[in-house]
């Protein structure tokens, strides 16, 4: 079994900064990749950022580009979410996931095999 476990989130102004953690336990320990996703209400899940425990390789959606950053602490089982410039669109539930498999896309959700319960940011205008 594997359990993610976010924590950070909150209300912020625009233009302000957040910083996303997520704690890793258990099989998603050994997992190809992390990610983080979000949602909006009434609209889908969507990829954010992701990357990889032991190799340095990231992967950003384009809105979050230059903006966010992903990062990793191997020593804690934790993976981070860097959000600067935050922007009112940027609200919405911030979920970690871990990909067991090393095919399909990094920011395809349904190749995500755990989730964490997710945590929300508000960014105020």
């Amino acid at each position: 079994q594997g359990q993610l476990v976010e924590s950070g989130g909150g209300l912020v102004q625009a233009g302000g900064s957040l910083r996303l953690s997520c704690l890793a336990s258990g099989r998603t320990l050994s997992a190809f990749r992390m990610g983080w996703f979000r949602q909006a209400p009434g609209k889908e899940r969507e990829f954010v950022a992701a990357l990889r425990w032991n190799v340095d390789s990231t992967v950003y959606a384009s809105s979050v580009k230059g903006r966010f950053t992903i990062s990793r602490d191997n020593a804690r089982n934790t993976v981070y979410l860097q959000m600067d410039s935050l922007k009112p669109e940027d609200t919405a539930v911030y979920y970690c996931a871990s990909k067991m498999s090393i095919s399909g896309a990094p920011y395809d959700a349904s190749q995500y095999n755990y989730w964490g319960q997710g945590t929300q940011v508000t960014v105020s205008s």
